[in-house]
Parts: structure tokens; sequence; C-alpha cells
């Protein structure tokens, strides 16, 4: 059998991939269940919607291989997981890619910020210097059990620097031993586009809402050269601001009945989660 790593990298040299943010592993499953190929795991979305923090570090390697794997494990498509700044040093990125590799994961990718690190869309960041990085990299290559575990290098440096030296660090990264690139918080379509030229590997693009980067389309991206596209907190917002639309209304009228036609039914749920509360086992699909 195949592992997810495996599965993720047969897709990506094929075709371009959506891969949708989720928190949880309920969402994880509507993903697969609609029809995407694989799943994004937020760490924005790990903070925010589980333990209701920012996305500023607050998670330990604990915390988020157990949200992850939890994830991981309740789909069938492969799933990659981010892994912030690795969660220490060389030595500590080693034994992170090890944890989530046990944990059902196809990859994580790994910044260079200093820690504590801050959402990549906010003013105020730090990177760490190019050789601290390029050692994370190598020890997390190291450390992989499975080489077909993703491992994707992650770097903050147009925010920071400027354009050129975020190229200059991504072809640092993949000497290192990288698989893929994930420039974040690039300004412009020709920015994406120009990377995209200078960077012959796998690349990464994020299409986070509300931040530095523009909103380009899946089809453009793919047509530039991007493997993978990351939509990390869409659903997450979308279901929040139906969620307080919702609790609004509750608070006023005293009943949800109006608006039972706009929610998930018990069986819809069930059928999800593959529960038949007649069956004997579950799940009650061979997955």
């Amino acid at each position: 059998m195949k592992s997810k790593g495996a599965l993720l990298r047969e897709l990506i040299a094929k075709n371009a991939v959506m891969m949708p943010g989720v928190p949880n592993a309920a969402m994880a499953r509507q993903v697969e269940q609609v029809g995407f190929d694989a799943v994004y795991i937020s760490g924005a979305g790990m903070a925010n919607a589980t333990a209701g923090v920012p996305d500023i570090g607050l998670l330990t390697l604990t915390e988020v291989a157990q949200l992850a794997g939890y994830i991981a494990k309740a789909v069938t498509i492969p799933a990659i997981v981010d892994a912030d700044t690795g969660f220490g040093g060389a030595e500590n990125v080693a034994r992170t890619i090890q944890v989530l590799e046990a944990a059902g994961l196809a990859g994580c990718h790994i910044e260079d910020q200093e820690f504590p690190k801050r959402c990549g869309h906010l003013a105020g960041k730090k990177i760490v210097d190019l050789e601290e990085m390029v050692g994370k990299i190598k020890a997390a290559v190291a450390a992989r059990r499975n080489p077909d575990f993703m491992i994707i290098a992650r770097t903050d440096a147009r925010a920071v620097e400027d354009f050129d030296r975020a190229v200059n660090r991504a072809g640092e990264y993949l000497a290192a031993g990288a698989d893929a690139i994930f420039p974040e918080a690039l300004q412009s379509v020709e920015e994406f586009r120009d990377f995209a030229k200078e960077i012959d590997l796998p690349l990464l693009a994020n299409m986070t809402e509300f931040g530095k980067s523009p909103l380009v389309s899946f089809k453009e991206l793919s047509e530039l050269g991007y493997r993978m596209v990351i939509f990390p907190q869409s659903a997450f917002r979308v279901s929040m601001k139906a969620g307080e639309e919702f609790l609004r209304a509750l608070k006023k009228a005293g009943t949800q009945s109006d608006w039972l036609e706009k929610m998930q039914t018990r069986e819809e749920l069930y059928d999800l989660l593959e529960y038949d509360p007649a069956a004997e086992n579950w799940p009650t699909k061979n997955r």
C-alpha cells in the first residue's frame, strides 16, 4: 500500500493540486467527500479554531501532532501540515519530522521565521540566518524514515528582505534537500510568475484572504507552474461568519427553527462520519 507521501508526489507530478485548509477532522472529511485530492492542515486553523489563540507559535509539537494526526487518519487523501518553525533548532526539527510522519501526514512545511513566529501576512516578522535554516532542512531530510514524506521549505524573506533574497534563499533550501518551496506573502501576480521562473521544483502558493498576496485563481497559478495551492482559512472563515449570524439570530428569536434548512442534518453528519446506528461496527465502509 502506497504511503500518503507517495500519493501526494504522484498527484503533483501529474497536475497542480488544490488543497483546502481545515482545522479539524470533520471538515477534512468534507474536503474528501466533495472530491478534493488532498487537504491542508492550517497552523492558524488549529490555533484559532481548536485552542482559541492567535497564530503566533503557541501550540506545542505534541498538540499539533495530535490534532493533525486526527485529520490525517480520518481521510484517505494525503494531508500536509503547517509545522511552523519546526519547534526549535535542528535537533528539534529532526524529531518534529519523525513525530509528524508517525502521525500519518504526507508532509509538512517549515518556515525560516524566528521563534516566536507571526502570521506570514502580518508586519513585524523576523527571519533566521540562512545557515540556520539550511541546517534545519538538512536535519529534516536526514530524520525522515520514508523518503516520500514531503519536506516543504517556506521562506518569509519577501516581506522581511526583498523578492530577490527570497529567491536566493529558496535556491539554498532546495540545495539542502527540500522537496518543494513555499514562498510566503508574494505581493503580485508578477512576483508569483517570476518566482516560478527562478525555482525549478514543486512550488506551493498560499491563497489566504485579507493578506499581502492577491487572490489568484487556481487555474492561473497552475499555468504559472505552481503544483500545490492552499486555501488555509477559507472554509473556517465562512463557517465562523455563518456561525456568528446564527448565534445572533438565536439570541434574538430564542429558537433555531428558521435555520433548519441551513443546517447539516443528523443523517448527513452520520454519512460523513461513516456511522450507521443500526450497524454492529464502525466505520461501516472499508477504508
